[in-house]
């Protein structure tokens, strides 16, 4: 459920302190902060923070486009460390097969080679021809 429009967006009252201070200094030092529920309001447009994450502070400078949002939007909390081996390894096999369309899969090393779809067999190298099959009618 969104919080009601007449109560107006919220942002915590020591994180309105320290912007008021830095409003004044021409060096604006990044305001450190654990309140990622405060929404970013255009009073904070060109300021930088350092939002925690639970574990270490996240650098962000607040621009126009993020008013509106809440502060912890902007600070993952979950760090991505790349899928498993086996889904990097079917993956490739994926983009292998799509890459060119109509051209053959490769196949796996020492494997034999497969024919294509409406070839005829061909015999093993050194193997004798096979001789034609008589109708049995």
């Amino acid at each position: 459920m969104t919080r009601g429009v007449w109560k107006g967006p919220f942002v915590h009252p020591s994180l309105l302190k320290k912007v008021d201070r830095l409003k004044d200094q021409s060096r604006k030092s990044p305001i450190k902060t654990w309140s990622r529920n405060s929404t970013i309001i255009p009073e904070f447009v060109g300021h930088s923070f350092l939002i925690h994450n639970g574990k270490n502070f996240i650098p962000i400078t607040i621009s126009e486009e993020m008013v509106g949002h809440k502060l912890g939007e902007f600070s993952p909390t979950r760090k991505f460390s790349g899928h498993t081996p086996a889904d990097k390894k079917a993956a490739a096999e994926g983009i292998s097969t799509t890459a060119a369309p109509g051209a053959a899969p490769k196949a796996a090393p020492g494997a034999a080679p497969k024919a294509a779809p409406g070839a005829a067999p061909k015999a093993a190298p050194g193997a004798k021809p096979a001789a034609p099959k008589k109708d049995s009618k």
